[in-house]
């Protein structure tokens, strides 16, 4: 499964790129998110609840982080466990781009998914994954202008 996205924020890149940083922002604009912990500098982990057709699960996950290249552009790889339900893993390509209104953030991300979630069929899977992607960009590009009005 392959999803690309592009969004323009309203704000400078380096408050971008803190924002992607920011666990407790990142907790609050994933969707399902219950937990979020930085172990060290490059790996955080998560706990979140998701709902995909008639399968919902907690996937407990890991995901590294590749700073390399940032605040222009970094990568990231992960893999979550929903017990039962199946397992997910991939990784993204992240490009933050300055353009006149903000920031252009692109991203490009591959992932593979077993188990029960696998046999939902790849369009109910791909659909579900984009609707997550754009509600957290949405509420990611929200926050991030809130804090920027605030400052």
């Amino acid at each position: 499964m392959e999803l690309k996205e592009e969004i323009t924020i309203p704000a400078p890149r380096d408050e971008v790129y803190a924002a992607l940083n920011d666990t407790d922002v990142l907790k609050e604009c994933i969707p399902g998110c219950e937990e979020l912990t930085r172990v060290s500098d490059t790996d955080l982990e998560a706990k979140v609840v998701l709902k995909v057709g008639p399968v919902k699960a907690r996937f407990s996950g890991k995901v590294t982080l590749d700073p390399t290249g940032a605040p222009e552009t970094f990568s990231l790889q992960g893999e979550g466990n929903g017990g039962a339900a199946g397992f997910a893993k991939g990784g993204a390509t992240v490009t933050l781009t300055e353009v006149e209104d903000g920031t252009l953030l692109a991203y490009d991300a591959k992932a593979d998914i077993g188990g029960k979630l696998a046999q939902l069929g790849s369009r109910l899977v791909q659909s579900t994954a984009k609707k997550l992607a754009a509600k957290f960009f949405v509420k990611f590009a929200e926050t991030v202008t809130a804090d920027q009005e605030a400052a």
